[in-house]
């Protein structure tokens, strides 16, 4: 039966809302959906987009491109919540999109093993599930797009080895949340990556869970415990820019190295602050937005029952010398 108005206003008022579309064909309640049985052109569809953490740039950014690329689907809803970085909020974000009779989720979980739960609950009701970004335990969903966060680390650490520290020196580590899986992936890789190097050390790691202003407060306590740093590993570049501004605030910016992960296309992201001189390099972890969109166009429109269970996003190295080109390539704003 077709979504009620008043559903509809409920859901729109428990998220953060971005509408692409009127109303949706779906079975409404908890008994989940069929998508092979609802599939097809001509109709209308709701999707949930349960985000981790709206404070982040990044997944700003994603939740953009997520939107802007639904607009482009005839049918396509998408409603957008913010669990920020509260697993329990997620978990619940998630089961008022259940209630609600959403067609698809796509999910960016703040920490794997919390979420596997509820996305597993999805998945079993026959609701398709795209995981985005951040991975959640087992197989229990329709397909994930994410970066190669060991590869993305690996290829820092590589360009710390031979670019960067060729002569070796100290490093600090400043990782993002842990309980996700990029934390992990982005430390393990990292260290593959300066293995090739023994005269680089790691002298100290702790997280600033993804934002900026603790990697700055962390940067300022490191700088205390170890003042001969040689350059600052961040998971991302916001924690990056913290720890600049730390150093910066110490009088010690010109003789420390800083490079992140992300590389998001607009004003305040990592390619500016790479073309700027701030950071050393950063690697482009693509959001996805757009190839979640489009999984689920084929899902929903395309009515297909053959899509890859993990898709994986390149990576480029941006450093001073392409850093003007790349973000004009990846559509940024001047």
């Amino acid at each position: 039966m077709r979504y009620t108005r008043t559903a509809l206003t409920i859901l729109t008022l428990t998220a953060l809302a971005v509408t692409t579309g009127c109303s949706v064909e779906k079975d409404g309640g908890d008994s989940g959906t069929d998508a092979s049985a609802q599939c097809g052109s001509g109709k209308e569809f709701l999707i949930g987009m349960s985000q981790a953490n709206n404070a982040e740039p990044y997944r700003q950014v994603m939740n953009d491109d997520v939107t802007t690329a639904a607009k482009a689907v005839t049918g396509f809803q998408v409603v957008v919540s913010d669990a920020a970085q509260d697993n329990s909020k997620q978990v619940a974000d998630v089961e008022n999109f259940l209630s609600q009779g959403i067609n698809l989720l796509i999910i960016s979980p703040n920490e794997a093993k919390p979420l596997t739960g509820v996305v597993k609950k999805a998945y079993d009701k026959g609701i398709p599930v795209i995981v985005l970004d951040r991975k959640v335990e087992g197989d229990a969903y329709t397909a994930f797009i994410g970066g190669d966060n060991v590869a993305i680390g690996k290829a820092a650490g590589e360009y710390y080895a031979k670019t960067l520290l060729p002569q070796g020196g100290k490093v600090v580590e400043i990782s993002g949340l842990p309980g996700s899986t990029p934390a992990a992936e982005r430390a393990q890789g990292f260290r593959e990556g300066i293995a090739s190097n023994p005269k680089i050390e790691i002298v100290a790691t702790q997280t600033a869970e993804w934002l900026r202003e603790k990697g700055q407060s962390v940067m300022d306590a490191m700088l205390k415990a170890q003042p001969d740093i040689d350059a600052v590993y961040a998971h991302n570049d916001p924690m990056a820019e913290g720890a600049y501004l730390a150093a910066k605030a110490a009088g010690k910016e010109s003789a420390i190295k800083f490079t992140g992960i992300d590389a998001l296309p607009v004003a305040s992201g990592g390619i500016k602050a790479v073309e700027q001189g701030r950071l050393q390099a950063t690697f482009q972890y693509a959001t996805g937005g757009r190839e979640a969109i489009d999984l689920a166009k084929k899902i929903l429109v395309d009515c297909s029952k053959d899509v890859p269970k993990s898709t994986t996003l390149g990576t480029t190295q941006i450093t001073k010398e392409n850093a003007a080109q790349v973000y004009t390539e990846l559509g940024g704003k001047q």
